[in-house]
């Protein structure tokens, strides 16, 4: 019989059964669709070799007038400005305490220390740096005592513990010398509480850290007690920061990389700044301050507590006068649909507001209303506050139980993995799903934590190529995406080896240091007509292209699996796994069912002296099969 030339549609599909799929693709990791044709995707690198403290769920790129690019990452504990690959601290103070800490150890040979310090406001994972300590007359020496500080524990509304240390980070063990309590004019200064590695869906038992309130009262949310996500735009040169549900902060430019920011409300010539919200935008055109979630107006101050449906808006050009007057452009305006904002995004001429149920259209229309309002949508919400992202062609955004794209209407997106995403989906931390655009290749990308993994946390993705409308899927952790709004390739936060750094994507094809392992992808069942006869595979004619990096050795290859079963049901069985190399012409099978399954996967060589450095992509495969008789 002649060769068999198998042309397979592009995308991965598990809507539909595997047989069902017979000249498609079923299964895939760390793939895409270009052109119609499999290929394995871009590697990764870290952009900075220095890592960060707290997982980076936010990250914002943009450029001075001085032509100084920077990338600002706020963090589960703090937020950094990213500057010639150096992480400059620049999280806001909360408190500053004078002559007012005193400390005690917790026994010999431990490196526990409890610090007294009234009132001070801190939570598990906050930062202070003391300072003006002399030494506890052993060990715990005045160097040791003298710098920062990430506290351990809450032991109460007046005490905390924190681990002590020498300037390197080596633990250091009280010993029976250490009977002094550091002396009289002991200072400390408190960052901003920090946020948590998970989302809490309420209040009540648990849901703050042990210690913390009165024994029997339940607490409610708040910006330290809940999933740390920051929000940042730039007014101008400076960067307006907001971790959810806390204040507003501003980064002053002008000032060294290492100032920190400064609360808004508190700066000289604020006027009805709100003190809380859930998220900061800056409008486009006519430089307005948005802050979606702001705490309301009441006798004339703010309360203090975020109003969820509120939108707060500044004067023109003025982000520190927020009053509403006959003379400004300040005010605000009030959701109806849904019950919380999600999440905002500047569009085209528009700002687009998602409640947890409904999707808003915010336009300036000037005075006296300032900004229109218009609900664009019920019943399509946003999933997560980073769940939408801006494409050359529109929005494309992830609800509760669908995809979504807006383009001056909202549309459902036709979705080969929909139930795959969606039955998977760890509901319960779904506030940390976010989306990331690819635009080089044509691809939004969505992450979201997966149930099958059990960790809790992003782990897997599924990515819609708008040009071609086609998906695919894999396993990725990441915590953030930033598109190539100031750099030549997009950017993710991730761990590595239990640390979180900043990756450039699409850069070389390895995973940063080591190998891209598991890439696959894997066909639906083929068979010959009805599938009533068995089929003889004799032969497999590959048709791969390898691209190297150059000067990288040794030959690309990568592995074709067999596997083969004779009802639609029954288990795959395995029948063979073959090397395709540069110069492979084709392989002799032996393989007899009624239906069999092509994959190609390679898992490469982490040794550095053999890794192999490159990218395989998929033309038309051929095969040699005969009918081999019904039974």
């Amino acid at each position: 019989m002649p060769l068999n030339k198998l042309s397979f549609k592009p995308g991965i599909n598990k809507e539909e059964t595997d047989y069902s799929q017979e000249g498609g693709w079923v299964d895939g990791n760390l793939i895409r669709f270009r052109k119609g044709r499999v290929e394995k995707i871009g590697g990764w690198q870290k952009l900075s070799p220095n890592s960060i403290v707290g997982s980076a769920r936010a990250l914002h790129g943009w450029v001075a007038l001085s032509g100084e690019k920077y990338l600002g990452v706020g963090t589960t504990n703090k937020y950094f400005i990213e500057e010639s690959e150096t992480f400059n601290d620049v999280t806001p103070v909360r408190k500053t305490s004078t002559n007012s800490i005193t400390f005690a150890k917790v026994a010999d040979d431990d490196a526990s220390l409890t610090v007294t310090d009234s009132s001070h406001g801190a939570v598990v994972g906050d930062f202070v740096t003391i300072s003006g300590a002399v030494s506890l007359g052993g060990n715990i020496t005045a160097t040791v005592l003298n710098q920062e500080y990430q506290i351990t524990a809450v032991t109460g509304t007046n005490t905390y513990t924190i681990e002590a240390k020498d300037t390197s980070g080596n633990e250091v063990l009280a010993n029976s010398s250490d009977t002094g309590n550091g002396g009289s004019g002991v200072d400390g200064v408190y960052l901003v509480n920090s946020g948590t590695e998970f989302f809490v869906s309420s209040t009540g038992w648990s849901v703050d850290t042990w210690g913390a309130g009165t024994w029997g009262s339940p607490a409610s949310l708040s910006a330290s007690n809940q999933l740390r996500l920051w929000t940042h735009d730039n007014f101008g040169e400076d960067l307006i920061i907001n971790p959810r549900g806390g204040g507003i902060f501003r980064w002053v430019e002008n000032n060294d990389v290492t100032t920190r920011a400064v609360n808004l409300s508190t700066t000289s010539g604020a006027n009805k700044v709100p003190t809380v919200g859930l998220q900061v935008i800056t409008s486009e055109t006519d430089r307005h301050l948005i802050v979606l979630g702001a705490d309301p107006l009441s006798s004339g101050s703010r309360t203090g507590s975020v109003d969820p449906m509120l939108v707060a808006f500044s004067d023109q050009e003025n982000p520190l006068e927020f009053e509403p007057l006959n003379t400004n452009t300040a005010g605000s305006l009030r959701l109806s649909s849904g019950t919380q904002i999600i999440g905002g995004l500047k569009s085209r001429q528009e700002i687009l507001i998602w409640t947890d149920t409904s999707l808003y259209s915010m336009n300036f229309i000037g005075p006296p209303l300032t900004f229109a309002i218009n609900l664009v949508n019920e019943g399509a919400g946003l999933i997560a506050p980073k769940a939408a992202v801006n494409a050359p062609n529109g929005v494309f955004f992830m609800s509760k139980n669908a995809f979504y794209y807006y383009n001056g209407s909202v549309k459902k997106l036709p979705c080969t993995v929909q139930d795959y995403v969606f039955s998977d989906l760890d509901k319960s931390q779904a506030f940390k799903c976010f989306a990331g655009l690819n635009e080089e290749f044509s691809e939004v990308w969505f992450f979201y934590p997966s149930i099958a993994d059990g960790t809790r946390e992003i782990s897997r993705y599924a990515i819609y190529n708008y040009e071609e409308n086609s998906w695919s899927i894999g396993l990725l952790q990441r915590h953030a995406w930033l598109g190539t709004d100031i750099f030549e390739n997009p950017i993710a936060s991730g761990k590595s080896s239990s640390n979180e750094f900043i990756f450039t994507h699409e850069s070389g094809f390895n995973d940063d240091t080591s190998s891209m392992d598991n890439v696959f992808v894997e066909s639906g069942d083929i068979d010959i007509g009805d599938g009533e006869n068995f089929v003889f595979l004799k032969k497999v004619l590959p048709d791969i292209s390898f691209i190297n990096e150059v000067g990288t050795s040794p030959d690309p290859t990568i592995n074709l699996v067999v596997k083969s079963r004779n009802f639609n049901n029954q288990t795959l069985n395995t029948d063979s796994t073959s090397q395709i190399k540069t110069d492979t012409t084709f392989l002799s099978k032996r393989t007899r069912a009624r239906q069999f399954v092509l994959r190609f996967e390679s898992d490469d060589d982490n040794e550095p002296q053999t890794r192999k450095d490159y990218k395989w992509r998929l033309g038309d495969t051929r095969i040699d099969v005969v009918p081999s008789g019904r039974r």
